[in-house]
């Protein structure tokens, strides 16, 4: 969720209202500090991963990110493997009910 910014600060008990040119500094300081924030916390998250990756080197935010997408993308892989399989079960076992369907069919033709 976006930080909101109030319109006017507190100073000396004086209100004084933000003009867009000083609230921009703010919004966009607060933005980075979450960009920052969050980048931090996906590489406490895959902290093992970044260790294997680059044992001695410091973190460039680039890095953490495109470590996080190989993660995610290394976990997507088993779930996708799994469901074709399934599938090619499925579609195996609907082969065999239909030739058994027509081996039955056929058979009862013959002896009709």
């Amino acid at each position: 969720m976006a930080p909101t910014i109030t319109a006017s600060i507190i100073n000396s008990n004086n209100l004084i209202p933000l003009t867009n040119k000083l609230r921009k500094p703010i919004v966009e300081k607060m933005r980075r500090e979450r960009i920052n924030s969050s980048i931090e916390k996906l590489k406490s998250l895959l902290g093992g991963e970044f260790l294997k990756q680059q044992p001695d080197s410091r973190q460039e935010k680039a890095d953490i990110l495109e470590m996080t997408l190989c993660f995610l993308r290394q976990q997507q892989q088993p779930h996708k493997r799994l469901a074709d399989e399934g599938y090619s079960r499925c579609v195996q076992e609907a082969i065999n009910v239909l030739s058994q369907c027509q081996a039955h069919t056929l058979a009862l033709t013959m002896f009709s």
